[in-house]
């Protein structure tokens, strides 16, 4: 997933670079098209939730992973892991700068004016169960009724994390409201509001019954929020964007182990800070009037 994230990364500022060149001509021409590229990082904050995890194993109660279990944890704490420290010192390995909880975007602004657009983001965000909370455990294991705040006393008993990523991906509208513009025309300041829907696309680190799987990325439920906040343009290429971000997601299907179909899903409400930087450039479109005008002339 890293080696995807920055290959794409690196052909996007191949094709800014690209197009870019032609910029003093651009300039002279009307622009319909604006588009950019943005790269950032953001700390989220969580809603509680429940989790309810089930498998319709028939393994025998040697192995309660792999068995029969429909049970439910209640009123669960989480919070984000931003790992920047992971990355202190290692700048040269540009491939670390994935390791925190990062932000990837692409979109394109419609008109002359660059209030209407779409934009396609990417949220890494992480999603750790807090331990030791005396979490509250009602269900069924092997055909056995629980109910106790200490059926997994322990990391080493119970965790559940999206740390790989619990990965948003969303399509946003964008509305724009400039408040200020410089004289040269070349700096201005403006309120964004983003509202979209996409889906989640996590990889679950859980351990249950003492037994830790790490699975594999997988298309696990939906999206929806509204991100807004200031965007900063320096020079009409270089772009600074602060916002905050709310959000509701369902995970209706994050899968807890590779054998059997054991599963895991919870709803949660999420609110992120968000910082961007990155750069954009304009595309000309074909002056049809000029050539609708050549064109009656000819006949």
């Amino acid at each position: 997933m890293r080696k995807i994230l920055l290959a794409a990364t690196l052909v996007v500022c191949f094709c800014f670079s690209a197009l870019s060149q032609n910029d003093a001509a651009l300039e002279k021409k009307k622009k319909r098209f604006t588009f950019y590229g943005m790269w950032g990082y953001n700390r989220e904050a969580y809603t509680r939730s429940t989790i309810h995890f089930k498998n319709n194993g028939t393994a025998g109660p040697n192995d309660p992973v792999h068995g029969s279990y429909d049970f439910y944890i209640n009123n669960v704490k989480a919070h984000d892991s931003p790992d920047f420290d992971k990355i202190a010192g290692s700048w040269s390995d540009v491939v670390n700068l994935t390791i925190p909880q990062f932000n990837f975007r692409i979109g394109a602004y419609f008109n002359d004016a660059k209030d209407f657009g779409i934009e396609l983001s990417y949220d890494h965000a992480k999603y750790v169960v807090t331990d030791g909370q005396g979490i509250n455990f009602t269900g069924t294991v092997q055909g056995k009724s629980i109910s106790n705040p200490d059926s997994f006393p322990t990391r080493q008993q119970f965790h559940f994390e999206h740390t790989d990523g619990a990965n948003f991906w969303m399509v946003s509208f964008i509305k724009r409201w400039k408040l200020y513009t410089s004289a040269n025309k070349k700096h201005n300041i403006g309120f964004i509001v983003k509202p979209g829907a996409g889906m989640v696309v996590p990889r679950t680190d859980v351990t249950i019954f003492s037994t830790r799987l790490n699975n594999y990325w997988h298309i696990a439920g939906v999206i929806a929020g509204v991100e807004s906040g200031f965007r900063m343009q320096f020079w009409n290429r270089l772009c600074v964007e602060l916002t905050a971000k709310a959000s509701y997601a369902d995970y209706m299907q994050c899968l807890v182990q590779y054998v059997g179909n054991g599963t895991a899903n919870h709803k949660f409400g999420c609110v992120a800070a968000i910082l961007n930087v990155g750069y954009q450039f304009g595309a000309n479109m074909p002056n049809f009037h000029k050539f609708k005008k050549k064109g009656n002339q000819q006949s």
